[in-house]
């Protein structure tokens, strides 16, 4: 079987797990280097309800990524998708901002794979399919 090519929202959900990953990492690790080189989590807490704009951003993001991880496991059955495990711990270690993207691209990896399933199913004889493209 022939691989197929990324499609152009796969390599842009990628992008996005990447950048994602990195760009709350660089303000972590500048979060640690202020806390002498620890990460207080305590502290972190603090500082993300240190006044009303930080509340308001830290309280939306925790809702909203709530209900997505909730919407991730339950579509992840839906379509008997691999790779869950990987998401929820990128979500955890990494940041939201990566779990989320990564996931999107898991997902459209396997609606493509369950389309090609579907066209393959249709057409059981490679010749029949060539035959009717043309």
């Amino acid at each position: 079987m022939q691989r197929r090519r990324p499609s152009s929202a796969e390599l842009i959900y990628l992008a996005l797990a990447m950048a994602g990953a990195v760009m709350p990492w660089l303000a972590n690790l500048d979060f640690i280097r202020e806390t002498n080189g620890a990460f207080d989590i305590g502290r972190f807490v603090a500082m993300a309800s240190a006044n009303p704009a930080a509340a308001s951003l830290s309280r939306d993001l925790a809702i909203g990524a709530t209900a997505v991880v909730i919407w991730m496991v339950r579509e992840s059955k839906r379509l008997q998708m691999r790779g869950l495990g990987w998401v929820l711990l990128s979500c955890i270690t990494l940041a939201f901002a990566c779990g989320a993207p990564l996931f999107l691209y898991l997902r459209e990896r396997r609606l493509a794979e369950l389309d090609r399933d579907a066209i393959a199913e249709a057409n059981p004889n490679p010749a029949d399919a060539q035959t009717e493209a043309t």
